[in-house]
């Protein structure tokens, strides 16, 4: 009986997709424009501040309509600045090049951002109004080493060079972090290259502390790219650079950039009907003078870094 109904949920199913394909083919015959409502322009702050020895930005800035190209139009004259728990602060001067970009400048060639363990709180006075936000600098690992290994080739890809890192996550449950890496110097950037993890692992709840990252995270490095024919190519070719960063970063910013990277990274075609329904993501930007809403986000992360390259004369082996 069980599989008797079983079989005519199937037919059901069967029945509503043959239906709704139907539907969408003749859907896809019809111009359709729509007649999308202006919504007013959305303050946003974008503050990403790590301990690296270089100019650190952050963005004030506001949002345009969905189908506008322009670059996002800057809040010039607001004061930015960061403060610690031992009051030491951080003052962000506004650019003369770029509206909406205010920096700080490292005093020194060895001086950086931060104390690893401190809190740090974002003001942003844009005349009556002043927006807030909180972060704190959390530990992160040491890279052990970054390398090569090739594979053979089979039904997906060609005989391929991947790149891998190893680090090891420390003990103790909550660490969060954002792995970026560079191949040949350029960021991989794309939404579904947001590569995350919750201790050693994707997510919390998987109890993997304490240990190194799993293959799937050490293996994300690796931009995943197709030629003409939508073949896929190897990650890497002789020659090649790849240098990889560690962020850690509080768990709700890796809230943050999860829900960014499914709002983003999306499927497209049929297979949308079936993807996480768009939603807006996180903010931890409060404003604190009245309702109007503000999106954004404000971290601060430390960062351990390690490169390597694809040696043409000592290639690794099957």
């Amino acid at each position: 009986m069980a599989l008797i109904k079983m079989n005519r949920t199937i037919i059901k199913s069967y029945i509503f997709l043959t239906l709704l394909s139907g539907i969408l083919f003749w859907a896809c015959e019809t111009r359709i424009d729509p007649d999308i409502q202006e919504v007013p322009a959305v303050t946003f702050v974008d503050a990403w501040i790590n301990d690296k020895n270089e100019p650190q930005i952050i963005r004030v800035k506001e949002t345009l309509p969905y189908l506008d190209s322009r670059e996002f139009p800057g809040i010039t004259g607001a004061d930015v600045s960061i403060m610690d728990n031992e009051n030491r602060e951080y003052v962000f001067i506004e650019s003369e090049s770029v509206p909406g970009d205010y920096i700080w400048n490292p005093p020194n060639d060895s001086s950086t951002f931060g104390k690893i363990g401190n809190e740090f709180i974002l003001t942003v006075i844009m005349d009556d109004v002043v927006l807030h936000s909180v972060s704190q600098m959390n530990r992160v690992p040491v890279i052990d080493s970054v390398n090569f290994r090739f594979e053979k080739g089979n039904n997906f890809f060609p005989d391929s060079y991947f790149a891998q890192f190893f680090a090891v996550d420390p003990k103790g449950i909550g660490d969060s972090y954002w792995i970026k890496a560079y191949k040949n110097g350029v960021f991989l950037n794309k939404p579904g290259e947001i590569n995350i993890a919750y201790d050693a692992t994707f997510n919390p709840g998987s109890d993997l502390d304490g240990m190194i990252f799993i293959q799937p995270i050490r293996d994300a490095i690796n931009p995943f790219e197709q030629d003409e024919n939508d073949n896929f190519i190897s990650p890497y070719d002789p020659g090649d650079s790849v240098y990889v960063e560690i962020h850690s970063i509080t768990n709700e910013a890796f809230t943050y950039l999860y829900q960014l990277a499914i709002q983003t990274d999306r499927p497209g075609g049929f297979a949308e009907l079936f993807a996480t329904p768009l939603s807006n993501v996180i903010s931890n930007i409060e404003n604190t003078t009245n309702d109007e809403i503000v999106i954004g986000f404000f971290s601060v992360s430390a960062v351990k870094a390690k490169g390597s390259w694809l040696d043409p004369d000592n290639l690794p082996t099957e």
